[in-house]
């Protein structure tokens, strides 16, 4: 006879205590760190489990599973499942390079993927989830994009949206379509790489314009556009990408206007303007006729959608848009665009938007007390800018940090021109587990304090 209690170190799963999956996963890690479940402990099968607790067997796999990835629980076949022997110590690296936003905290993000995948699949033709869609996106998915746009601008025309394969191949469609090879880019002295990356391939020439602590000068602008008869503009306003720099109101007036005067196209790149508090309103909404504006997914909800509005006024530019979008990328996956619209129009994008938001601010709180103010910034989006001292240089400490198990990305990588500021960018999502994401910034800092072992030699 099967006992009917559940075991002693299992607690009474809490009715708002969370996924149930999640309780019991935790219970077992909890279990395993006080000894009261042991190596070689064989646990109850997983349908005498979720009987005991009055769940569903689903619940059950889904927490033997999750225990398996935290390397708690081994599958002996059908002997059962048993506590698995701790692992040999690792130090994995401890990723500060990479922009993704944080795991929201009380997201079951499993489990809002599986039932949004569910709702397409249930609502959606399956052959058009399956086919070509060359018009930049179905209407449905244009009028979801229409709402992720309407805090920046209010009503969208849906119709002047395109639906891209993330914000790297709206770029690199945009300088294609409104660009010849030969043609000058103007962007900030430092840059999102991307954007290099993309103008180097197509032939193009990238030439910085001066940028103070409210992002590009106005008047230096005005000067390049005498200068060299720029084909557009680059612009990342808010949260900037490496700075962290929001451009005030007035300034974003100042170029759109200078755009106007100089009939120069401005790509606005803004993946952080939802993560921001209070940002101001886009340049586009000053000079609308001037400027391509994208706002991706990537940053507020998650890379692996691969989704990104771009938003064009001006009907031909957009067709020459889609068919240099088309020469490479075609379209964004129907699936993938599905989802993210399924998202968007139930609410549940707003709902992950906002733990992203939370998530971040507070990463960026624990980021400001251990580094104690050698960061700027306003305490919002997923990457801070930290200038190094004059003793180390930002190749130098990310090679002396790379020997500390921690990934952060050198000014270098974002320069625009030949110079470079000495700073590195560190970003605060890759890192699930705010534990080790603390305890990397803890050992930054400390690295941040301490000269270089020898100024004449490089650190490996």
């Amino acid at each position: 006879m099967q006992d009917s209690q559940p075991p002693i170190w299992l607690p009474r799963l809490a009715v708002h205590g969370g996924p149930r999956f999640l309780q019991i996963a935790d219970a077992l890690h909890a279990a395993v760190a006080a000894g009261s479940l042991k190596p070689g402990d064989r646990l109850p099968p997983q349908r005498q489990l979720a009987a005991q607790l009055d769940v569903d067997l689903t619940t059950i796999t889904r927490a033997y599973d999750e225990a398996r990835r935290r390397n708690l629980l081994e599958g002996r076949g059908a002997r059962g499942t048993y506590v698995a022997a701790p692992k040999a110590a690792s130090t994995p690296i401890l990723d500060l390079s990479m922009n993704i936003p944080p795991p929201p905290d009380g997201v079951d993000f499993d489990d809002m993927l599986k039932q949004g995948l569910s709702q397409v699949l249930m609502r959606a033709d399956n052959e058009l989830l399956m086919t070509y869609h060359l018009g930049g996106g179905s209407d449905t998915d244009r009028r979801a994009g229409a709402r992720w746009l309407e805090p920046m601008f209010g009503r969208v025309d849906a119709e002047q949206l395109v639906v891209c394969p993330g914000a790297q191949a709206a770029i690199a469609a945009l300088i294609l379509a409104l660009t010849a090879p030969g043609d000058i880019i103007l962007a900030e002295p430092t840059s999102y790489p991307g954007l290099r990356a993309a103008a180097t391939q197509f032939g193009r020439h990238l030439i910085a314009v001066e940028a103070d602590r409210h992002g590009m000068v106005p008047e230096m602008l005005e000067e390049a556009c005498r200068r060299h008869k720029p084909g557009l503009v680059y612009l990342n306003p808010t949260l900037q990408n490496p700075t962290a720099i929001t451009m005030p109101e007035r300034r974003r007036k100042a170029l759109a206007g200078i755009a106007q005067r100089y009939d120069l196209r401005i790509v606005e790149d803004d993946p952080y303007w939802l993560l921001a508090a209070a940002p101001p309103p886009p340049i586009a909404t000053f000079a609308p006729e001037q400027v391509a504006y994208i706002s991706t997914l990537s940053k507020c909800l998650t890379p692996g959608l691969r989704v990104a509005f771009v938003l064009l006024h001006n009907p031909q530019e957009r067709e020459r848009f889609l068919a240099a979008l088309r020469s490479f990328a075609l379209m964004a996956a129907p699936l993938t665009a599905a989802l993210a619209t399924q998202w968007i129009l139930d609410g549940s994008a707003d709902g992950l938007m906002q733990g992203v938001r939370n998530e971040a601010r507070l990463r960026h709180r624990m980021a400001r007390e251990i580094l104690a103010g050698r960061h700027g910034g306003t305490g919002d989006g997923l990457h801070l800018w930290v200038e190094l001292p004059a003793y180390w240089n930002s190749s130098q400490l990310a090679r002396a940090a790379d020997s500390e198990g921690i990934a952060v990305t050198p000014a270098e990588a974002f320069a625009t021109g030949s110079g470079s500021v000495n700073a590195i960018r560190i970003s605060l999502g890759c890192i699930k587990d705010r534990g080790r994401l603390q305890a990397g910034l803890q050992r930054l800092s400390h690295l941040l304090a301490q000269r270089p072992a020898s100024s004449g030699t490089g650190v490996v």
